[in-house]
């Protein structure tokens, strides 16, 4: 019994760690500061944050190894959206990331691309076909 009680505290701090190890990078903030205002693609997410794909893959892997960030494919595209599920169960995570939005003036600067890019009707052929540029 007490042997099963501590496995079981382990695979919890083995995914806390996960989770922390995952919220301590800023371009993963930014990718999650994002995400909370919809499900995006991977060629939106490298739009938006003007990082390379191959970057930004990385960046969701271990995201969604963490199990804060699920995803699902449609059509042609893999689209990424924040785990609920996991944010009630660590609730610090959506604190996180209300700092790292409201302080972070990088995730600010996302957000404005992000509104410009919902507002303008854009979708991931428009990316693909080069006709979404932001100015800085």
């Amino acid at each position: 019994m007490i042997k099963r009680s501590y496995e079981g505290w382990y695979v919890m701090e083995s995914n806390l760690m996960k989770i922390l190890k995952a919220l301590s990078d800023e371009n993963r903030l930014r990718i999650l500061n994002l995400l909370q205002y919809g499900d995006l693609c991977v060629c939106e997410l490298e739009i938006l944050l003007e990082i390379g794909q191959s970057n930004v893959s990385r960046h969701l892997n271990k995201l969604t190894n963490a199990g804060i960030l699920q995803y699902y494919k449609a059509a042609k595209y893999v689209y990424y959206n924040i785990n609920e599920e996991k944010t009630k169960e660590y609730p610090f995570v959506k604190q996180v990331l209300n700092s790292a939005s409201s302080k972070l003036e990088q995730c600010q600067e996302d957000y404005k691309r992000l509104s410009s890019y919902k507002d303008k009707g854009y979708t991931c052929d428009d990316l693909k076909n080069g006709k979404v540029c932001f100015n800085s």
